[in-house]
């Protein structure tokens, strides 16, 4: 059976799609780019913000108006999972729904040898109900699927899921449910496959990755983590890089930082979420909301590892943000100066504390300050990249593109990313020359730009 598989949204949903993909891969279904040739389409929902929520509509609607005879269509992930019973009566045309991590129930669509005969296959019809898979911790290392084959040099290995953080304006937990770490044991074996395939990269992600193994009674969890992974897969053998995504303020212990500072293949990179930098804002928010805390842990990487870059995301126009407010996370990103900054306009997440909150702010003021902190944020990112003219830099590469722009028609470009840059989310180093994507190479800073670096090659 051929298959075509459309993944939106955030990283953890790719590295989802991407154990789907295994399970589909098991069982001999073959991929294709063109949705007109496939027997099954599958649509790896987001849910999590408004725009997510339309983006995640408009893909499933025009799938369904090109929908052949014969062909199924699959929604899965996190829009089903709140909005199935919507999805079913407003677009007949959807075959079956499946919320989060039930990626064995949707292979079992393909047929019966897209899984393996020891999985147990759910039902799966014209109004198949989604259901919470069971938390990944209760699966053991046998019962995982086989990692991504992933074509990529980089590869996102979700290390838990689901969330016990109180945020006022989330629906995760309503969506993933409360946190579910992965045993290490099957991560560990996950990250053996990836780096066999020639994966230069493990990101990994979770709603929290400093809560990892808190829901097995693990304090600090995630140390004891990144110490195994790299036992598992060494600098010195060729193994690949390890970065942390999404770690929540209230869980940077003094450990994770001297662990990721003693482990070589472990970036000096964190992404640390803050959504605000005003103690009264990150209050009504129910995040941790004392700037000064805040201030040392940034502190304590930055002892621990000196060219650490540091990557936060904000959100603007939360309910109740005074001008005075905004101006005080403006003043933050200024003096922690950032490597990397995202933000979010807030909008209201039915369901939430935040959205019955009597002072929204109009929308124009939402627009406005989020200029403004990308306008701040950009020149802090270009005073950070400057800091990297003359030096050099190890990049991973990515691809090869046929002109930049800025050179003359016919000179060949590459784009690669430094342990300074996630993927999808970060800049990305360029320089001239023909690398082959996922080697490691040396390139010598020559130019700094507000969110990338251009470069020359020094050695592979």
């Amino acid at each position: 059976m051929r298959y075509h598989l459309v993944t939106l949204g955030c990283p953890k949903n790719v590295a989802d799609s991407d154990k789907l993909e295994a399970l589909l891969r098991e069982g001999y279904n073959e991929p294709t780019d063109r949705p007109a040739r496939a027997d099954l389409i599958v649509v790896n929902t987001c849910g999590f913000l408004e725009a997510a929520r339309e983006e995640s509509i408009d893909t499933i609607l025009r799938l369904a108006l090109r929908k052949r005879p014969g062909q199924k269509l699959v929604v899965a992930g996190c829009l089903s999972q709140i909005y199935a019973r919507q999805l079913h009566e407003e677009i007949p045309e959807v075959d079956a729904l499946f919320g989060v991590e039930a990626w064995e129930q949707v292979a079992a669509l393909a047929g019966p040898a897209a899984c393996r005969p020891d999985r147990r296959a759910g039902r799966a019809g014209a109004a198949a109900r989604p259901r919470r898979a069971r938390p990944s911790a209760a699966a053991a290392p046998s019962d995982m699927p086989q990692a991504s084959r992933s074509r990529r040099p980089s590869a996102y290995l979700k290390i838990s899921d689901g969330c016990n953080a109180p945020c006022a304006f989330c629906i995760i937990p309503r969506i993933k449910g409360r946190l579910h770490s992965v045993e290490p044991d099957a991560l560990v074996a996950e990250a053996r496959q990836l780096a066999a395939q020639g994966v230069q990269e493990l990101v990994l992600v979770a709603q929290d990755s400093t809560a990892y193994g808190r829901d097995r009674g693990q304090r600090d969890g995630l140390p004891e983590l990144l110490e195994s992974l790299a036992e598992a897969v060494p600098l010195a053998n060729g193994g690949p890089w390890i970065r942390v995504m999404y770690a929540y303020p209230g869980h940077v212990s003094a450990r994770l930082a001297r662990t990721m500072a003693s482990l070589p293949q472990v970036c000096h990179y964190l992404d640390i979420p803050l959504q605000h930098a005003s103690a009264a804002v990150l209050r009504r928010m129910r995040r941790p909301s004392n700037p000064d805390r805040l201030r040392q842990m940034f502190a304590r990487l930055r002892s621990a590892m000196p060219d650490i870059a540091l990557r936060t995301t904000f959100i603007v126009g939360y309910p109740g943000e005074t001008e005075a407010e905004f101006e005080e996370m403006l003043d933050f990103v200024r003096e922690v100066r950032f490597d990397h900054v995202g933000a979010f306009v807030y909008s209201p997440e039915p369901g939430t504390a935040a959205a019955r909150a009597p002072e929204q702010v109009p929308e124009a003021v939402k627009r406005r300050r989020y200029r403004r902190l990308m306008r701040v944020a950009q020149e802090v990112s270009l005073a950070r990249n400057q800091e990297w003219v003359g030096r050099e830099l190890t990049v991973l590469v990515e691809s090869e593109a046929a002109s930049d722009g800025r050179r003359p028609r016919g000179d060949e470009v590459f784009a690669g990313r430094s342990y300074r840059d996630a993927p999808e989310v970060d800049g990305l180093v360029l320089g001239p020359g023909r690398p082959l994507p996922g080697s490691m190479v040396r390139v010598r800073v020559e130019q700094a730009l507000p969110y990338d670096l251009w470069g020359s090659l020094v050695s592979s």
